[in-house]
Formats: C-alpha cells, structure tokens, sequence
C-alpha cells in the first residue's frame, strides 16, 4: 500500500488502521509460509497425544504401564500416562499462557517447543512409570505454551476471509504426525534397534525433530496485532508494511484499500475481563465445550490400538490398523480447506461432534477388519474436524490484549478434563467393552452439542475486533 493511502486514512487509531490493512490482505506465498512455519508447532502438540496410543503396547510390553488399573486413580497404567500429560498441559495453559500476552507471541512459541523437545528426550530414558509420568509432565507443560500461543498468533497473522481455511491447513500439518508416528511405532515398538526398547526411539523422533524445528521458526517476526495493542506502532508499521510488499509483489497488483478500522481499547487486559458481562456467556460457553469435546476426541484418537486390543486385534495389528486410520485423520483438514470459511464455524463444532458419536457407536460394535479400518478412519476425520473447530473458533472470541491467556484459561479445562478422561475410558473399557466407552463419548457430545449451539456467537468472515465487541 502507498505511503498517500495511508495519509488517507483519517478515521482510527494507528493499531486500529494496522489490523485494518491486515485484513484486506491477500493469502499469497508470504502468508502461507509464515502459517507453515507457526503451524509445525501443532504437528508436536498432536505428535504428543499420539504417543498414548502409539507407545501403549511397547509400554506394556516392558511392564512399565497396564491397559487397566486396579483402583480408579491407579498410577501405574495407562491411564496415568494420559493423566500426566493433561496434568502438565492444563499448567502450561492455566499458569503460563498469560506470558504470550505480556512478552509476545513469537519468543514464547519459540522458548515452549525447544522446553518440550528437551523434556520429551529425558522421558525417554526412564525405566519406571513414575520416572515416565514425571518427565511426561514437564513435557507437557511447555507444549501446553507453546499451543496456546500458535492459536492467537495464527488468529492474529492472517486476514478474516482465510481464518478458517487457515486454522484448517494447521490441523492438516498436525494431524500429519498420526501416519509419521503410527509408523514408526508399527516399525519400531515390536523391536529393540542397538539393544533399545523400540518406544523410546519413536519419542526421541519427536523431540530431535522439535528441536529442529524450534531452530528453523527462528526467523518468524512478531504479532504486528500485538506489537501496535502494546502501543509498539513503529514496530508493528514495520513489519507490516514488510508483509505487505511481500504480497504486493506476489500477487502482482496494487493491495485494495482497507476497510473501516475497528474500534480497539488501547489498554492491558487481564483474565479477569473474560467474566464481565462482555464476555461471560461466551467463556462459560467454551468452558462447557473444552471440558466435554476432550472425551470425545481423545476418547478416541489417544486409545485407538488399546481399543482394538480390546476387540481381539493383535498387537502388530492394531499398530497397522491404526497407522492406515490416521491418514483420514491427515487428509480430512486438507479437504475442509475447501468449505472452512463457508459453513458458520460453530456448527462445524456440533456437526463434528454429532459425527462422532454416530460413528462412535457404529465402530464400537463391528469386530471385522475391513469395517473397523473405514469406521477408524471416518471417526478420526470426525475428531480431526472437531479439532480444527476448536482451536479455530475459540481463538476468535477475545481481544487481542487477553487472547493468550484467555485462550489458555477455557482451553485449560479440556487439559483438566483430559486429566479424568483416561480414568473414565479405562473405567469404562473394564467394565462395558468397547460399547462402554463410546456410550460415555456421546453423551458428552450431547453437551457440546446444546452448549455450543444454544451460546456460541458466529465469527464466520468477521473481523477479530468486531467479534471482540
């Protein structure tokens, strides 16, 4: 945009004007290159969760956790290993995601993953369950971090007509990790390469590949959202306009004019603002929808191999099964792309969570291959679209002053809530079978369901600011 544009630009505040040129930017190459590089921070949060499934068998094998526990808080099976992870995900997210707000997003997203790849390479040196829940812990509390603020910077970065399509491809680099980790778990767990227990070498994958990544993302600039709400305008303007002779130059035609800017309270904000009469319902609404959707979808993305298991599937096998139904999982973000920004976003959440519990139902009680393999994989494109929902839709919902640690206090309850949920699935599993444990998904479905739909606001095309007010 010319310099005698934005002279022309009489109306608002210089932030307000900013994020107002930021929207009306075109997704070129630019744009997606920085959403890659801020995306494959997700790739490890879902690398992370997989691990329950993945290195559940090899963990039994080595008796260092159970399938089922003895007592309903029993520490040594693999409900605990499921419960440290959300134990440390729900302290990143409730403790330290106020830090993105008050630092930045770029240098917290960057310290969070190198946190986790270090954390994450100790666990897989522990020999006990004590040893590998511990270090699962503080593992998680640096992912937990580091998810919270990819979701506000990714909101922040990118114009509202692609949030949606944006949030989704995201999911895509995410839900990439299902097939990588399933694989290498399928490869790895069932052998023991130069003498080492095959699981540990599927964690250290992870972490080295972190860690990698944390060096690469180096280069990412700041929130120019965030820089101009802390008043640091020069700052923002420069990086602005940096992106926008990027896009100008990629697309190939003058950037079109701004749109109105939206009015912004240029003040700091604190949690307390998410329970004034401004944002109440809407908090309660995603405090409702994090705590219930967790059962939903790592009911079953987390206990996938354990549930075939359970219905008679070899161990080799359900690594195989499971390796083939994540590459649903992977492609379904890539083809939501296509209608992310055309259906309202809180009814893809409860279209979501509806799928789940249909298909839910219907896996839990076939036993043939064929049937388990296509029924795995619609749920797991139904999980990964419930997904996609989630962390689009709630990082649209709060100003930029809070979005952090807002994000992070509703997100949290999904990370308490994933504290319980191994307990209650492995309850249920002992005790029901696998119809048990679906059963119990889909009445927590149903809350969503009404949750979201009779309290969620639509943000579907909306500036964040208008949305914000």
């Amino acid at each position: 945009m010319s310099t005698s544009t934005i002279t022309e630009m009489s109306a608002g505040t210089p932030a307000e004007k900013l994020t107002a040129r930021l929207d009306r930017l075109p997704m070129t190459r630019h744009l997606w290159k920085k959403a890659l590089l801020i995306s494959l921070g997700g790739f490890f949060d879902t690398y992370a969760l997989a691990l329950i499934g993945a290195l559940a068998p090899g963990l039994f094998r080595a008796k260092i956790l159970t399938a089922t526990t003895v007592s309903f808080f029993g520490m040594t099976g693999l409900a605990s290993f499921i419960a440290a992870l959300f134990a440390g995900l729900f302290v990143g997210t409730i403790a330290f995601s106020y830090v993105a707000d008050r630092f930045g997003r770029r240098s917290i997203f960057a310290f969070s993953l190198l946190w986790y790849g270090v954390a994450s390479f100790i666990m897989a040196l522990q020999d006990t369950a004590n040893g590998l829940n511990l270090w699962r812990f503080i593992s998680a509390i640096g992912l937990g971090v580091e998810l919270v603020t990819i979701d506000a910077y990714l909101s922040e970065l990118v114009p509202k007509s692609a949030r949606g399509k944006v949030f989704a491809f995201l999911l895509g680099i995410s839900a990439a990790s299902g097939p990588v980790i399933y694989f290498l778990s399928w490869q790895l767990v069932p052998i023991a390469p130069f003498g080492i227990q095959g699981w540990r070498w599927v964690v250290w994958f992870g972490s080295v590949s972190a860690i990698l990544v944390w060096w690469i993302r180096l280069g990412l600039p700041e929130s120019p959202r965030w820089l101009a709400q802390q008043g640091r305008v020069d700052e923002a303007e420069r990086i602005m306009a940096a992106i926008e002779a990027r896009v100008e130059a990629e697309s190939g035609r003058p950037l079109p004019p701004p749109g109105p800017p939206q009015a912004q309270e240029m003040r700091k904000g604190s949690l307390a603002e998410i329970f004034n009469a401004q944002y109440r319902t809407r908090t309660i609404m995603l405090m409702l929808f994090n705590f219930f959707q967790t059962v939903g979808f790592y009911g079953f993305f987390g206990w996938v191999p354990t549930l075939l298991i359970a219905k008679g599937i070899h161990i080799t096998q359900s690594l195989e099964y499971t390796f083939i139904i994540q590459f649903a999982a992977m492609a379904f973000p890539f083809l939501n792309m296509l209608f992310a920004d055309r259906i309202e976003r809180k009814w893809q959440v409860c279209l979501s969570c509806l799928s789940i519990s249909v298909f839910g139902l219907l896996f839990a009680n076939q036993t043939a291959p064929a049937a388990l393999i296509v029924l795995g994989g619609v749920l797991a494109m139904a999980t990964s679209w419930l997904a996609y929902s989630l962390h689009n839709y709630q990082s649209e919902l709060y100003p930029t002053r809070i979005r952090a640690r807002a994000v992070g206090f509703v997100y949290s309850w999904s990370r308490l809530s994933g504290v319980l949920t191994g307990f209650f699935v492995a309850f249920f599993l002992r005790h029901f079978g696998v119809p048990g444990v679906f059963a119990f998904v889909t009445a927590c479905m149903a809350v969503v369901i009404v949750s979201v739909a009779g309290l969620g606001p639509r943000t579907n095309n909306l500036e964040l600011e208008a949305i914000a007010h």
